[in-house]
């Protein structure tokens, strides 16, 4: 597999920004994906139709992605960076247009308008949108639920006592309530002001309770047309979400530093906000010497990210403390827009984690086994790694053929040729824990006189009761203490030690408690398809068993012939009489037309 082939392979499926680079570093093309994985690979399994394309594919060295929360968020970043890389094979930007915004003015009886050019002079942008017919439906809305003035006067309250201004058109037509002539309170009005930034915030809850009393009243009005034009833009509105983590104008000049870390590799991710856009984002892997901490191993990059890219942000957001100097601002952020530009860093990492993990994987699965091995006896406290596991897991239902379950994992992954099946044979009715203590005795009883090699780890699907019930099996044998043995409680994935009444609870994310999970799920499949097999079996020899002068070697005969118990009963007396005679070809048929 090619280095490049490799790149494709370990993208993730989310949305996001890739840029391709030549084998000198110099970008090449910068575009966005709904599915990374899919759209890059699109480049690579196929002969392109425009020749230009096909040229830059064979240039293409390096790949690198960002990944964001939506498509737009794909959109608006793509933007901003063709903007500032200025990619070779991307099409130039002509014009300096960017996505617009919507304006609420820092001043007296504020306007609410378009624009694309941010001023900071105290007011407020929301967006910027990349659908312009979400733009206008806001705007429009906005100016029929909220009438506000469109003029530039100066309305100060010594002009408007003055009398400086009359009416305009905008009033006499209904858009306006005319605050130039004091029709309109600056209290009353500030109300609708905040009323239109939480329809702009996303914050639909009470507006949505005004706008469907307004349709409403139009519709008692009979006025069907505008309710109807009301109702759509409500749809278009409860559809849409509003707030693009990627561009916001509070956040400027601004680095961004994220890590993720396991015991043996920290990953930091780095991100530039400039005049509220990310401008660029990059990930360094620092590999631990000795048992650091995760504070001194993103401090230690902060300060080498700073150095390689020349940054001179007087403020970084980071997860947690660090200390840096009296010159830098850190920010450590519990909510808002800086902490969604964090988490987006923190996504960012992690990707890049699996990434390296995959390819590890693909590229040397023996380094990918021993890793997870190792981290497995650490996490679970064993006194070697646990590459041989067995779990076991019982299967009853209402106490009907009582079954269980025993699978082998071998180096993290199933070996299905050691998967054993076991009828119970000692236990009289749904006893869970006897039945346990019967099938580890045996298991663990044959595999000691044939000589085989014991599990280093074994797990019991159970909590407290089951294990205890495994364990006098083991001490039975005498394999305590040469036998690591956990049991699993499913509701909360607690893992509990012999002797220790606290269980322990492994992160979620962890890849020991994933490889634990898999094989005490393949456990319950593997036992459930038995028991299912047994009980349908048992369901057919029964009901046939019914039937008068049907015998056992009937039965097999018919079962063989037949397959199912649905074709023996619709079988025709022609059908059965070649296969099992006439004169029980017949009872059966007489049986089943009753």
């Amino acid at each position: 597999m090619s280095p490049i082939e490799l790149q494709v392979q370990t993208l993730p499926d989310s949305p996001g920004v890739y840029q391709y680079y030549d084998k000198e570093g110099k970008i090449l093309y910068v575009g966005k994906a709904k599915n990374l994985k899919k759209r890059v690979s699109s480049y690579f399994n196929k002969v392109h139709d425009v020749k230009r394309t096909n040229v830059l594919v064979r240039k293409i060295v390096t790949i690198k992605h960002i990944v964001v929360p939506t498509e737009t968020d794909a959109l608006l970043l793509e933007n901003n960076l063709i903007k500032k890389l200025q990619p070779r094979y991307n099409i130039l930007l002509k014009d300096d247009k960017t996505y617009p915004w919507i304006c609420v003015k820092n001043e007296r009886f504020p306007k609410v308008f378009v624009t694309r050019n941010m001023v900071k002079d105290g007011s407020e942008y929301f967006g910027p949108y990349t659908s312009f017919r979400t733009v206008h439906t806001l705007m429009d809305l906005i100016k029929e639920l909220y009438p506000l003035r469109t003029c530039s006067y100066d309305l100060s309250k010594s002009n408007i006592d003055a009398g400086k201004f009359k009416v305009c058109l905008e009033y006499h037509i209904g858009n306006c309530k005319g605050p130039c002539e004091g029709f309109v309170s600056e209290s009353y009005y500030m109300e609708q002001v905040q009323a239109i930034k939480s329809i702009l915030k996303g914050n639909f809850k009470e507006s949505l309770k005004s706008f469907k009393i307004h349709m409403q009243e139009l519709a008692e009005e009979l006025k069907f047309e505008e309710a109807q034009r009301i109702k759509d833009k409500i749809k278009v509105l409860e559809n849409y979400q509003s707030k693009s983590t990627i561009l916001n104008p509070k956040i400027t000049n601004i680095d961004v530093f994220s890590i993720i870390s396991d015991e043996v590799v920290a990953y930091v991710n780095f991100l530039q906000i400039s005049h509220g856009a990310i401008v660029r984002s990059h990930t360094m892997e620092l590999k631990k010497k000795m048992d650091e901490t995760d504070q001194e191993l993103l401090e230690l990059a902060i300060i080498e990210i700073r150095e390689r890219f020349n940054l001179t942000a007087k403020e970084i957001i980071v997860p947690f403390e660090v200390d840096l100097g009296e010159h830098i601002r850190i920010t450590v952020p519990k909510l808002g827009d800086k902490k969604q530009i964090l988490d987006l860093s923190e996504r960012n990492a992690k990707f890049y984690r699996l990434d390296q993990l995959k390819q590890i994987k693909i590229v040397d699965p023996e380094r990918h086994t021993n890793r997870i091995m190792s981290q497995m006896m650490k996490d679970l406290r064993l006194q070697v790694e646990p590459r041989h596991i067995e779990c076991f897991d019982n299967s009853n239902i209402q106490g009907t053929n009582p079954v269980a379950a025993c699978v082998v994992f071998r180096d993290g992954k199933p070996f299905k040729k050691d998967y054993r099946h076991f009828n119970i044979k000692t236990v009289e009715g749904p006893n869970d824990f006897a039945s346990m203590e019967e099938v580890v005795y045996r298991r663990y009883k044959r595999m000691l006189d044939e000589g085989q090699s014991l599990p280093q780890l074994i797990v019991i699907d159970g909590g407290k009761g089951q294990l205890s019930s495994a364990l006098k099996s083991i001490d039975d044998l005498g394999l305590r203490g040469k036998v690591a043995i956990i049991g699993i409680a499913k509701r909360l994935e607690e893992i509990f030690y012999p002797g220790d009444s606290v269980p322990l609870y492994l992160d979620k994310k962890s890849e020991s408690l994933k490889v634990i999970q898999h094989i005490r799920n393949e456990a319950h499949r593997f036992g459930i398809t038995f028991h299912r097999n047994k009980r349908s079996s048992s369901a057919l020899n029964s009901e046939l068993e019914t039937i008068p002068g049907v015998g056992e070697k009937t039965m097999v005969t018919l079962l063989s012939h037949f397959k199912t118990l649905k074709k023996i009963k619709t079988a025709t007396l022609e059908e059965l009489k070649p296969v099992i005679g006439l004169a029980r070809a017949k009872k059966i048929v007489d049986f089943y037309s009753k």
